[in-house]
């Protein structure tokens, strides 16, 4: 029987349309995904939207539309955008979805009731729009939000709470003996760090100061805060609260949620302990992404250096995208997007490189007349160690040089063979050269086909029916 295998990206806040920065979790969780798949494992991939919160609500207000037009119109954005990147997601999940998402998130809090976490309080405090968080003193710089350059709005109300800290002490421990993995290992060292300031947190907002969200059960007057709203999703569209909730026992727990750095301690605190309140069990593993910097500076919008991918793929086209996300920006870290290194890129290793390789082994394959290639008759592939390793561990830009040695070799071998000076002299000679470059081609390509699915697929098309194709023009 098939090993199950369950991977999400978060949830992409519909406050504005994606950025490239969405664009990059995306890719990387699409590669986990398809080479799970491709291993032969029983996978389904998630990957959604938030839709409800203070921020959203103005932001409408702001641009004097509806809000569900509002948030409609960023859903299909982000929709768009997994399959401009040709994302293999099994399933998208909305928050504002109130058949498919709210079962599961109201019957969560439920549980957390049910174990005596959640209780009523006031409370007055520093509240951060752009974080949609509590904040301390201590975490404002200058009186303002490090994060969002702004003062906190000084707030007094009564909210739910939920009893966090009763949960520390066993994520601690959870986490030092790696039952719940944390990757990179310096995100499980800032985890623990942050464990040690740990308070309860607050869990809804009046209705009257938030009306667009999920009410708490029981209590209308109160709206359900992002914890329980957010990050039920990755329950709830398997369907935990339900009926149909086939999916949940199959595939619950997560193999791997992929998240930005950003939301670290919600997935690797706040999560867990909803978890473990609720009874149910944790993820096995959090994969955490950096961020992605414009020409070495942090994208704003007052800047005015925000990348919109759909721009990008308009231009060079999906796979590029794909490419340069994986070669350029290390999985676990930061790195940069630079219009100039794209084109660098893309222009030596596109479409000198890979290009170059496919339509000379096309063309030649024309020219010799040889026979049309029958992929029927080609036996599974399989990854070599090394390139497991490497995808495993979350290696991927190491993962694609490997392949553009390869490419690089493949090159080489013709230049050294010369094929077009054997087929004058030497025809026994020439198809052992052309056997040899069919091999060597259909390596790269099986191992493009998590990377650049697009043009794997691409490839796989030229070499069935011999018409030579420009796979990446160059840019002038």
């Amino acid at each position: 029987m098939n090993k199950n295998f369950y991977i999400t990206t978060s949830i992409a806040y519909v406050n504005a349309r994606p950025h490239i920065g969405y664009a990059l979790e995306l890719v990387q969780a699409d590669i986990l995904a398809r080479y799970h798949r491709e291993i032969g494992e029983n996978v389904f991939f998630l990957t959604g939207t938030d839709d409800h919160g203070i921020k959203i609500e103005r932001k409408a207000k702001e641009l004097k539309i509806p809000i569900n037009d509002f948030v409609r119109e960023n859903i299909k954005a982000f929709k768009n955008l997994s399959k401009k990147l040709h994302i293999s997601n099994d399933d998208f999940i909305s928050t504002s979805d109130q058949k498919k998402h709210w079962p599961g998130a109201t019957t969560l809090w439920r549980k957390l009731v049910e174990a005596g976490d959640i209780y009523k309080k006031k409370y007055e405090g520093f509240y951060c729009v752009g974080c949609e968080a509590f904040k301390k003193e201590t975490d404002l710089v200058d009186g303002k939000c490090p994060d969002h350059g702004k003062a906190p709005e000084k707030i007094q109300e009564e909210n739910y709470f939920f009893r966090l800290t009763k949960y520390t002490a066993k994520i601690k421990q959870l986490i030092t003996d790696n039952k719940l993995a944390i990757n990179p290992e310096s995100k499980k060292n800032e985890t623990l760090n942050i464990l040690d300031n740990i308070e309860d947190v607050s869990f809804s907002r009046p209705k009257k100061k938030l009306s667009w969200g999920i009410p708490v059960p029981g209590d209308e007057s109160q709206m359900m805060y992002v914890w329980c709203d957010a990050l039920s999703n990755y329950i709830s569209a398997l369907g935990y609260g339900t009926k149909e909730d086939d999916k949940f026992r199959k595939f619950w727990p997560a193999n791997i949620h992929v998240i930005g750095k950003d939301i670290l301690k919600f997935h690797t605190i706040y999560w867990p302990a909803m978890l473990l309140s609720a009874g149910l069990k944790l993820p096995k593993e959090i994969f955490v992404h950096g961020h992605i910097t414009a020409d070495g500076q942090k994208m704003s919008k007052s800047l005015g250096n925000v990348i919109d991918p759909f721009e990008v793929i308009k231009k060079y086209g999906a796979d590029a995208l794909r490419y340069y996300l994986l070669r350029e920006i290390p999985a676990t870290g930061d790195g940069d997007f630079s219009a100039k290194k794209f084109d660098e890129v893309y222009n030596t290793e596109l479409a000198n490189e890979l290009g170059n390789l496919v339509n000379r082994i096309i063309v030649m394959r024309k020219n010799f007349q040889l026979p049309i290639f029958n992929f029927q008759s080609i036996t599974n592939f399989q990854f070599s160690n090394k390139m497991q390793r490497l995808i495993e561990k979350y290696k991927f830009n190491e993962a694609i040089k490997e392949i553009w040695e390869e490419i690089r070799k493949a090159n080489q071998f013709i230049e050294e063979n010369k094929p077009w000076e054997l087929a004058k002299t030497d025809k026994e000679k020439l198809k052992e050269v052309m056997n040899e470059l069919n091999k060597q081609l259909l390596t790269i390509n099986n191992q493009l086909e998590i990377f650049l699915p697009d043009t794997a697929k691409k490839i796989q098309q030229q070499l069935e029916t011999q018409k030579p194709e420009v796979l990446f023009p160059r840019i002038k």
